[in-house]
């Protein structure tokens, strides 16, 4: 299914800044709908004058009229005239008797989205039509708290035909948790004074410890009473229990945090009141800071495990020098190579929560540390890398790195002994695989014969085994080994 963004550029009707807006309003949808019990379509018009769906809404608490998406469908002939009025004409259509949608009687009502109001210089700036769709077969007496949502999306729809609603000031990604009308409805006045709670609304503030009616009670009054003395709280708070600004913010007492967004309400511009939802996330909150700590505490290993690896390289580096049989003293500087690496690694891991790792900046580093230890005192060698690794999985990006270390270490070491020259690692990724080979410009291998140290083994090992992947070694034409290494992308994916 196509976005709402491809469906309205494709139309080649409208701007950059109508689509955010159209987005914005999309967002809202859902509360749109719910306060409406109705469902909410919103459509812009086409290049041959009609229009298309980009956005549909069900009702949370009511049924809905469309059980099948309509998002890029074009407007039904018994709606357009309806549509096109609304959109022509800058003002709200409502339908002049019920219509009938598959043998169910339905009331539609046809809002112009207005992006810019109009002047006497300049007409307004209409971008689309939100319609309404009320389901009349089931209709019954309204409760109170009908007639009051009812009268919010009466209001809200007013808004969107004054360029009031959406309000682009408003947080553009909710936090988790994010409240809706099902959740808790509060209506305040100018002066932040409730109008009407909703039963959720109410049962919410009695778990924070409020335990009398809220209607006629100033909202930011009863937040005071029920804050702990001495305890900090967010400082838009006052701000957003009085409605004077679409914001969000979150009220804890007694171990419970109820979280709170804010409509503001406006008659062609001036502030009439607001709508105030509210939901108990304590729930959430404690799931939020459960996870937070893990990550803590993961970042946390990853930084002791580096400690010790480069702990255990500084033993080893040590052990090194005091050494006196040169096999045994290789043997050591190896191994004191090989975990240096590996303590890159968690080096980086160490510095995000994130599952995944930039594996440039890993190989940079575990570059510099071979072209560090491994030269010899006769051997000048020039590594550089070209292309890119990309992102891989943590998981993958210490065998990887080890792997590397031990092929530009063998081609340093072994390639380009007591000579100059240079180690060149390019890494090609495309959609199905990443392929990286290392070539020296060294005295090469004879065709067909690969070494078969503990090095190799370890390669073979980590490629193969690891990863998943095939490594190939093989002389260069005049001079030189390149060893290519393919991994399938699927192995890396998959994480």
């Amino acid at each position: 299914m196509s976005t709402l963004s491809d469906l309205v550029y494709a139309q080649g009707r409208s701007t950059a800044a109508d689509v955010e807006w159209l987005h914005r309003l999309a967002g809202d949808g859902q509360l749109l709908a719910d306060l409406a019990f109705a469902d909410i379509v919103i459509w812009v018009p086409t290049a041959d004058d009609s229009f298309i769906a980009v956005s549909h809404a069900r009702p949370g608490g009511a049924a809905t009229l469309f059980y099948r998406d309509i998002v890029g469908d074009r407007v039904r002939p018994q709606w357009r005239t309806q549509v096109k009025d609304a959109f022509t004409q800058v003002r709200i259509v409502d339908s002049a008797s019920p219509d009938w949608f598959e043998e169910t009687p339905t009331r539609v009502r046809a809002v112009p989205i207005v992006r810019e109001r109009g002047s006497a210089s300049a007409p307004a700036t209409v971008i689309g039509v939100l319609t309404r769709h009320t389901n009349l077969g089931e209709t019954r007496a309204p409760s109170r708290q009908q007639i009051t949502f009812n009268d919010c999306a009466d209001d809200l729809f007013g808004m969107i035909a004054t360029a009031d609603f959406p309000d682009l000031s408003a947080p553009t990604s909710p936090r988790r948790g994010a409240p809706r009308a099902s959740d808790g409805l509060i209506r305040v006045d100018v002066d932040g004074v409730t109008t009407f709670a909703s039963p959720n609304a109410l049962s919410a503030f009695n778990r924070l410890g409020f335990e009398e009616e809220l209607e006629g009670e100033s909202l930011i009054e009863v937040a005071t009473t029920i804050l702990p003395a001495k305890r900090q709280f967010d400082e838009s708070l006052p701000i957003v229990m009085t409605g004077r600004a679409p914001w969000r913010a979150d009220i804890e007492a007694r171990g419970v945090t109820v979280s709170l967004r804010t409509v503001p309400l406006r008659d062609h511009g001036t502030r009439i009141g607001a709508i105030v939802l509210c939901r108990d996330v304590t729930e959430i909150r404690h799931q939020e800071q459960e996870l937070i700590t893990k990550d803590a505490t993961i970042r946390e290993i990853h930084h002791r495990v580096k400690n010790n690896l480069q702990t255990v390289a500084s033993l080893l580096r040590i052990q090194a020098r005091r050494t006196h049989s040169d096999e045994a003293r290789d043997a050591l500087t190896q191994a004191m190579r090989r975990v240096s690496a590996i303590a890159v690694v968690h080096d980086t891991l160490s510095e995000g929560l994130a599952q995944n790792v930039e594996f440039d900046d890993v190989f940079n580093r575990v570059l510099k540390l071979v072209a560090e230890v491994a030269a010899a005192p006769n051997t000048r060698a020039r590594t550089h890398r070209t292309g890119s690794f990309g992102t891989l999985p943590s998981e993958y990006a210490t065998p990887l790195a080890l792997a590397l270390t031990e092929l530009v270490t063998n081609a340093v070491e072994h390639g380009l002994a007591d000579k100059e020259g240079d180690v060149e690692i390019i890494a090609e990724r495309s959609e199905d695989r990443l392929e990286v080979r290392v070539r020296d410009s060294g005295v090469g291998l004879p065709e067909g014969q690969v070494g078969r140290g503990l090095g190799t083994q370890i390669v073979r090992t980590l490629i193969q085994g690891e990863l998943g992947g095939t490594i190939d070694w093989h002389t260069i034409m005049g001079s030189g080994t390149e060893v290519t290494i393919d991994i399938p992308l699927r192995y890396i994916s998959r994480a």
